[in-house]
């Protein structure tokens, strides 16, 4: 996807606890450390906070970040060349777009230069995600200088933006972005389960909407759980078949 949508020359650094299998072109390196016991009671993302060290993999000056998840839908070099290169730009958090919170699938940061977000961190984790519930809440409000966004369409939310309401979805296949640059799915479902019609690895593959019903009647849900499951449901998808493949 990088190939196909950024003109000329780059760099693909990939972070990962287990290199095998990846592209040849794909330059690996460790998980960096987060340093610090990983908080407890929070479903945040904290160990993302780790790229904020003094370093990070030798690499230096700006660099965007892409969540392994994301679909890169049209040409990202206006990512590399927006704003100043000391701006930490992040896309806006859509599920709750006006509180000033970013969201960190996709983010540009110069390395280094904001170390302070690690090392306070490390020394006060928990109360840290106890206070902020979430990493990139903690980050939009720790940068000095404060945190700057992309341009409103070129990062979209697959299930705010794409996905149809419910239960719409039983019916309509998510809608192509045609003006966005990138997909982002946080929370998901991730964009290989939405291929096979599913919401996660928890679900079947592609079935009716009948089908998917009847096996939330069937399963023995609490009557919470199974309002959840029967609004987890969603039709294969072709554009990100299409985009997502090799």
């Amino acid at each position: 996807m990088a190939k196909r949508n950024i003109t000329g020359e780059f760099r693909l650094v990939c972070f990962t606890d287990n290199p095998l299998g990846l592209r040849p072109e794909v330059e690996t390196r460790q998980l960096p450390e987060l340093g610090c016991e990983h908080p407890e009671r929070t479903i945040g993302k904290w160990p993302k906070v780790a790229l904020w060290g003094a370093e990070l993999g030798g690499l230096s000056g700006p660099v965007l970040f892409v969540d392994l998840d994301s679909v890169i839908i049209n040409n990202i070099d206006d990512y590399f060349s927006y704003g100043s290169p000391d701006d930490v730009i992040l896309a806006r958090n859509w599920a709750k777009p006006f509180s000033g919170m970013g969201q960190t699938s996709i983010f540009r940061f110069p390395v280094g230069k904001n170390s302070h977000i690690l090392k306070n961190f490390r020394a006060s984790a928990q109360s840290i995600a106890d206070k902020y519930k979430f990493e990139q809440h903690y980050i939009t409000s720790s940068v000095t200088g404060g945190i700057k966004f992309w341009p409103e369409n070129w990062t979209r939310h697959f299930r705010l933006h794409c996905l149809p309401i419910f239960p719409l979805r039983y019916f309509v296949r998510a809608k192509f972005p045609k003006a966005a640059k990138v997909v982002t799915f946080p929370g998901g479902p991730n964009p290989s389960d939405i291929i096979l019609g599913r919401w996660d690895e928890d679900f079947h593959p592609f079935q009716s909407g009948k089908q998917h019903i009847a096996n939330a009647l069937a399963n023995s849900f609490s009557p919470k759980e199974r309002w959840r499951y029967i609004k987890r449901y969603v039709l294969p998808c072709d554009w990100i078949r299409e985009h997502w493949r090799e």
